[in-house]
């Protein structure tokens, strides 16, 4: 575990990362004021991130870690579901150092700091919404546990990645790409959404996109993808409401009904599945 963190180096940042940082948080201000949950606007008043310049995690969590005793570790790239899950039972948010370049402010696939920290970080101050991180967490040790007790090797493989199919779309149409009523109507929560220009303002006011009262049975069975504005977003009433879903989807994993998911996207890669069958308790007991 140890070993996917890394130091973040403030001397490697240019003067081009800064520009960029600059550049992507002031334009997003006037959004999120518009578009926003109060959670997260509160978030930012929190962390008193420096709009001029990339922030110092140790900076950022010398202003979280008080709220909700979360804290930002330094990542120096991809993490592994059941590793990323079980970060968050620990309070602890993997977060990428590396940030966008100037000619790719609108869109990249994979996540930087930006996202992270601007997108994911602020929500971290919310004891509501940090609580229902770690219950993420409880459910990937539940995860492992189940399948801990399947002996034939192929039904344990396929049992979870459904499993882990349903986590990741759970989390991807509530973490990533959530939004939630509030007194002035629908607000964004999730990160995907607060961490891009276009895509904010796209998800509130567009014709084009579907938006349903978020109902378990749906959300996991729905595939997604990653490259375009997303045309489905899933609504929640409150974070109560959301950790209260994340009781469910667990328990829906004792009962099997995790087992079958739909299939389609996301596809779930041998290193996310090795991430959950390595710590497998007991698990050289049942595989050659």
């Amino acid at each position: 575990m140890a070993g996917m963190f890394t130091e973040q180096s403030f001397k490697r940042y240019t003067p081009s990362d800064h520009l960029a940082w600059h550049s992507l948080y002031s334009r997003m201000l006037p959004r999120w004021d518009r578009y926003a949950n109060p959670a997260f606007l509160q978030g930012i008043r929190s962390l008193r991130l420096d709009p001029d310049h990339v922030p110092r995690l140790e900076d950022v969590n010398r202003f979280l870690e008080p709220l909700t005793g979360f804290c930002a570790r330094a990542v120096s790239g991809y993490v592994p579901a059941f590793l990323f899950f079980d970060c968050l039972g620990r309070r602890e948010f993997p977060t990428t150092i590396t940030i966008r370049g100037l000619d790719r402010l609108e869109y990249i696939p994979e996540p930087d700091i930006f996202h992270d920290v601007a997108g994911h970080v602020p929500m971290h101050t919310d004891r509501a919404f940090a609580d229902t991180l770690v219950r993420f967490g409880d459910c990937a040790h539940t995860a492992v546990d189940m399948v801990a007790r399947i002996r034939d090797e192929q039904e344990r493989i396929e049992r979870l990645r459904s499993i882990i199919r349903a986590m990741a779309r759970f989390f991807w149409f509530t973490i990533e790409f959530g939004l939630m009523r509030s007194a002035h109507g629908l607000r964004a929560y999730g990160s995907g959404l607060l961490s891009s220009y276009g895509e904010l303002k796209y998800s509130i006011e567009s014709r084009d996109v579907q938006r349903c009262p978020i109902r378990l049975q749906w959300v996991i069975h729905q595939a997604f993808e990653i490259d375009h504005y997303q045309p489905l977003l899933f609504i929640v009433d409150s974070f109560d409401h959301l950790y209260d879903l994340v009781g469910q989807m667990e328990t829906w994993m004792r009962e099997g009904k995790l087992n079958n998911v739909a299939p389609g996207e996301p596809h779930i890669s041998e290193e996310d599945l090795a991430s959950f069958l390595n710590c497998t308790p007991g698990l050289a007991v049942y595989m050659k």
